[in-house]
Order: structure tokens, then sequence, then C-alpha cells
């Protein structure tokens, strides 16, 4: 117990502490009046500010996480499909690898208000601009871990009569589990990002709505807590992907903890 915690302790420490410095300097800055607080509140102000809109900011969340949510889980079942077609067949690895790029390079600020236009207001256009946004990570993450694996482990298996299906099994589905989850985390925060800017753009809720609104009320202290809790939210959906990894890889934290005795 007592290794553990410092092993905590020295892996936590610095950030926690470098946050309460950070912390320290914005309520200084603020509260001195080197910055007007109606542009920069301080964090007490942004604080209170959460907890009076605390409720209206649950409901909001809720929308933003839902949509995050379907987005995230179709981008995930596309990518994934898309880089075990990909690694599959050379020629459809030739043929859209180059479009997968493509996608990346359009803004995703240009592409929702046509999501809008096409597809109204409703929860849609949204899921849609975030699938756009997540399904790219995670093609490229499982496609590199299975254009990776040892190719004479691959030959070994088939020289022992080993369907596809079997090779990928045993063989291709484990290799690419590290770059999947590697693919994932960056995804899940992509997916509030995502659900957060089409309803910049157009909806009836969702903390995007939240934030346009108070932006125009000139609620900064608002705007400060809304942004906090995006965060907050991004944070926690890559701690629960970091939990699903270990409860996959048992045997990686197994390595992991090897070295750190080491």
């Amino acid at each position: 117990m007592t290794r553990k915690l410092r092993s905590t302790t020295r892996s936590k420490g610095p950030a926690v502490l470098a946050i309460i410095v950070l912390l320290a300097i914005w309520e200084t800055v603020s509260v001195s009046g080197l910055v007007p607080k109606y542009m920069l509140p301080s964090p007490v102000d942004v604080l209170r500010a959460f907890a009076g809109d605390f409720m209206l900011l649950c409901q909001n969340a809720a929308v933003t996480l839902q949509e995050a949510f379907y987005g995230l889980a179709l981008g995930v079942i596309i990518g994934c499909g898309f880089a075990v077609l990909m690694d599959s067949f050379e020629w459809l690895y030739r043929a859209f690898y180059p479009l997968l790029v493509i996608t990346q390079t359009i803004p995703t600020v240009a592409i929702a208000p046509l999501l809008v236009l096409w597809f109204g207001y409703e929860m849609t256009p949204k899921i849609i601009l975030i699938v756009i946004a997540t399904f790219f990570p995670i093609t490229v993450g499982v496609l590199d871990g299975l254009r990776t694996v040892d190719a004479d482990s691959i030959s070994l298996l088939r020289s022992m009569g080993a369907t596809k299906w079997q090779v990928f099994r045993y063989i291709k589905g484990p290799a690419c589990l590290p770059q999947f989850f590697s693919g994932l985390r960056i995804a899940s925060a992509y997916s509030v990002v995502g659900a957060v800017i089409s309803e910049w753009l157009g909806g009836f809720s969702g903390l995007g709505v939240y934030m346009t609104r108070v932006k125009k009320a000139f609620a900064f202290d608002k705007m400060f807590a809304v942004i906090f809790l995006i965060s907050a939210i991004s944070l926690v959906l890559m701690w629960l992907v970091n939990l699903l990894q270990k409860k996959c890889m048992p045997y990686a934290q197994t390595e992991e903890n090897k070295q750190k005795e080491r």
C-alpha cells in the first residue's frame, strides 16, 4: 500500500502542483485588477457560476454526452471496419487511404453548416460530424497495428492450416489492441469537442448551445465554467478508455509493473 501511494504521488504529484500554481497565478491576476474581471473572472467566480447553473449544465451535458456516445460508437465501428478491409485488400488501401487523409484537412467548422442545412437541427448532423472527427484516429491506429504484425508469426500459423479468421483472432487482433486504444483515447476527446462545435451552429440543447447563450450575455464566468466541464468530461472519457484497456490487456499492465520494479 505504501509503495502504491509513493508511486501515485511521484507520478501525479507534479501535475497537481502545476495546476495549483496556475490557479493561484490566475486568482492573483484577476483579483489584483491586472486584467478586468469581466474579461478574466477569477477561479472562485467560475466555481460560483458552476454551482449556480449546476442543474442546467447537467441537463445540457446529458445531451452532449448522448451525441458523443452515438458518434463515437459509430466512429469506432466504421473505423475498425475500414482498417480491416484496407488491410485485407491492398487495392482498397491505395484507393481510400489518401481520401481518409483528405477528410481530416477539411475544418469541422466548415462542414457543420452544410450538415445542418442538409439534415436539420436535430441530433443527426451532430452525430455525423462526430463520426467524421473520430473514425480517422481509430482507422489509422488499427490499420498500423494490423500492418506491423510479425510476418513470421502469420506464416507459421498459415503453415499449420489456419484460416484468415484464425490469423486475425490469434495474431492480428491482439497485436493491434495497443494502437486501437491509443486511437480510442484521441477519438473519445474528439467526440465531445465535435459535439460542442456542432451545437454552436445549430441546436436546441447541449453544452455548445449553452456556451452560445452565455457568450451573447457576456457571462464569461459561466463560459469558463462550461469550458472546465467539457475538459473534465474529456478527461473522464480518457480515463474510462484506460480502464477498459487494462481490462482487455491485463498482460500489458503486468509487464509495465515489472519494468517499474526494475
